[in-house]
């Protein structure tokens, strides 16, 4: 099964994707799963998960009533109270839904210490407990942190999403190689191979000689069973099309056997996500 594990859909307003920066203008509009189909069917996706892009119990309802109308998603990343009282009874009332397969925060936007918080960590516990998945968002810099979060939560499965956005320039960080490496000796967290080409700075051109190293460098550290591919459509468009980064991450992977490139194409996604 190929799956793509991170895309995100969204009816555009200023208000909600103000981090929509000029720059990014090809993206200030509607996307919804009518426009990822074709994308999807061109490169014989079988099917995607669905990420929250915005901090709303409300973003994690309307998923779901797409998942409902749409049978390639196959599941659902989206948002709860993780620090509020509320969390349970709002966990209960979506897991309910059989396509609710994780949860997300954005702690890329949060102030340093943030996983460290009592109130959040209560709230992942609650996640664990309904057998769902944490997605990690953060920048290259939360790695530390996040790593001491994951300690504080060996029975819950967790996915790191973008390889941590390191900034992609030049020979990848030796800071963020350390870091994502020592992340990766934890067993109980997977990795997304996406979201590289929009940490191009000034989201400049680039070539696959330039981004695979990254992806060596990921792959060592979790291994095919732990790694997958996510086109993080539609911010990918402001800098690749989502045909050129399929197309990418697939000759990344000629050079391994069957079953690893499947792994990376979708079974890792199925697996973690259980599809």
């Amino acid at each position: 099964m190929k799956i793509d594990s991170h895309h995100h859909f969204w009816r555009y307003n200023t208000d909600d994707f103000g981090w929509i920066s000029d720059a990014m203008a090809r993206i200030r509009r509607d996307y919804l799963p009518v426009d990822l189909a074709p994308e999807l069917v061109a490169r014989a996706i079988d099917g995607c998960i669905a990420v929250q892009a915005r901090m709303t119990t409300e973003e994690t309802r309307w998923l779901l009533e797409l998942a409902d109308k749409s049978p390639f998603i196959k599941g659902v990343v989206g948002w709860v109270p993780l620090s509020e009282k509320s969390v349970s009874a709002e966990l209960d009332r979506f897991a309910a839904h059989p396509r609710l397969k994780g949860i997300r925060h954005v702690v890329q936007g949060q102030p340093a210490g943030f996983l460290d918080n009592p109130a959040f960590n209560a709230g992942i516990r609650e996640v664990t407990a309904r057998k769902l998945v944490y997605d990690i968002l953060i920048f290259a810099n939360q790695l530390e942190e996040a790593t001491r979060f994951v300690d504080r939560h060996p029975n819950q499965v967790f996915v790191l999403d973008h390889i941590a956005k390191p900034v992609v320039q030049g020979s990848p960080d030796v800071i963020w190689m350390k870091q994502i490496r020592d992340l990766a000796r934890r067993e109980n967290v997977a990795c997304k191979f996406s979201g590289v080409v929009t940490e191009i700075p000034g989201f400049a051109s680039w070539t696959p000689e330039q981004i695979h190293p990254y992806f060596d460098i990921v792959l060592k550290a979790f291994g095919p069973q732990r790694l997958m591919f996510g086109s993080d459509w539609p911010p990918c468009l402001v800098n690749s099309e989502y045909a050129r980064w399929h197309q990418t991450v697939e000759g990344f992977t000629t050079r391994l056997s069957d079953s690893d490139r499947a792994r990376i194409l979708g079974d890792t996604a199925a697996e973690w996500y259980r599809l």
